[in-house]
């Protein structure tokens, strides 16, 4: 029996409608840029296996560094006892994150990463004795399946069924030249007519939102509102954190520096889930009481995992090797070149670029899961490809070890695509 067909009996994937696609492709092996197929095909990954394999997969230096930690420690509760890989990791972090952040907190994903972000800042009102019970988030966004962070997120297709169970969440449009009075007074209207305790938002691209791009200076412009009222602001850097965008965090564009960040995916370079949530002196002091129900009292069983701190701290360092450095700016430039290539074509409706990540939109219509897109995906993978479609979007967000060869293959897949559709 295959294990397709193994996989078959007892798996539910996420993301699928099993009646619809009721096979998944095994994966035996991954190296560098190259996915390996039990169908002994070899695929380029082109979106890093969902942003986190971003310095390859099974990269010999994390590799190694991994070996070593689980040989000394592998695991410990983190109530109550601490360690140094945790420890080392929160230094490395605080040298590289915006400089107003002072306080580590972990947890297990991208979801639990923005869900301890919001009850952070929920209960940092309540402790300072005022209840504010009104989240404010980006129409379309995405943070995550737990119940705050899908409360926050505001792709319907995701959320549907449990939209009558989440918090208060008010949504503003993202802003543009166009837009952008128009938006700071409908966040003025809601901070006039609600308790806000907080605003979440992925700084410059929202990911799951089709790779939808905005300018930081008008992101600044609405976290300067938020910070003269006292709100708390929480970016999800758990997409475009880590070198993605060009500079350690999307953040690092802002001049307005958020209050906490939430971090997952490529903090532990594709090897073990973990996430981080960093925060002010000023949140963390709001905790901080002889009374036992003033703490934070929120953990997970594998908070601060050892072998996925090691993980973590050997990311750190790759992302600031030279090597890694100058892959970043190569594909950078590489995106741009493509980009002058392609932006014309009667097939392209708009294209855009941040970083590394860098997206088209056909100029078709079609349903973000419906059938076009699966064609799509084929066309891909058929020549070699991983690159998983958002409705009309096709994007490319490659590891920083890919080669030019490998990265021309991806080009030239989409031009193709672009040729015959």
């Amino acid at each position: 029996m295959t294990l397709k067909e193994r996989d078959k009996k007892h798996l539910w994937h996420p993301l699928t409608q099993h009646k619809i696609h009721p096979e998944a492709l095994p994966i035996i092996k991954a190296k560098g840029a190259v996915l390996y197929g039990e169908d002994q095909k070899e695929y380029i990954d082109g979106i890093a296996s969902w942003y986190t394999a971003m310095y390859g997969h099974c990269n010999d230096y994390i590799l190694d560094k991994v070996k070593q930690q689980m040989c000394q420690l592998d695991q410990i509760v983190f109530s109550g006892f601490t360690h140094e890989p945790a420890i080392r990791l929160s230094e490395e972090l605080i040298k590289i994150l915006p400089n107003n952040q002072e306080k580590i907190f972990f947890s297990d994903n991208g979801s639990t990463a923005n869900e301890v972000g919001i009850k952070m800042a929920l209960q940092y009102h309540f402790n300072k004795g005022e209840k504010r019970n009104t989240i404010i988030a980006f129409e379309d966004g995405f943070h995550g399946d737990t119940f705050g962070a899908m409360s926050a997120s505001g792709l319907s297709v995701y959320n549907g069924p449990f939209e009558d169970f989440f918090i208060d969440v008010k949504r503003i449009p993202t802003p543009n030249k166009k837009n952008i009075e128009s938006v700071l007074e409908a966040l003025h209207s809601i901070i006039e007519t609600h308790k806000v305790a907080a605003f979440i938002y992925e700084p410059l691209v929202q990911g799951a939102n089709a790779m939808h791009m905005f300018e930081a200076k008008h992101l600044d412009l609405i976290l300067r509102i938020c910070k003269e009222h006292a709100i708390i602001t929480i970016a999800d850097e758990v997409m475009t954190g880590f070198g993605k965008t060009g500079k350690n965090f999307a953040s690092d564009h802002i001049e307005t520096k958020p209050d906490i960040i939430s971090m997952s995916k490529a903090l532990t370079a594709g090897f073990v889930p973990m996430a981080v949530t960093s925060c002010t002196k000023e949140i963390y002091d709001a905790f901080l009481d002889d009374s036992v129900g003033k703490a934070f009292f929120h953990a997970h069983t594998y908070s601060a995992n050892p072998i996925a701190c090691a993980v973590a701290i050997a990311g750190i360092e790759l992302l600031h090797s030279k090597e890694i450095q100058d892959n970043i700016q190569r594909i950078i430039k590489s995106h741009t070149q493509f980009n002058d290539k392609i932006k014309n074509h009667p097939k392209v409706k708009v294209t855009r670029q941040q970083g590394v990540i860098y997206a088209l939109d056909l100029n078709i219509e079609m349903d973000r899961y419906g059938k076009k897109r699966y064609e799509i995906f084929n066309h891909f993978m058929k020549q070699g490809v991983f690159l998983r479609p958002l409705g009309n979007t096709i994007y490319i967000l490659a590891p920083y070890v890919i080669s030019m060869k490998q990265l021309d293959v991806i080009y030239n897949t989409i031009i193709d695509l672009l040729e015959t559709i």
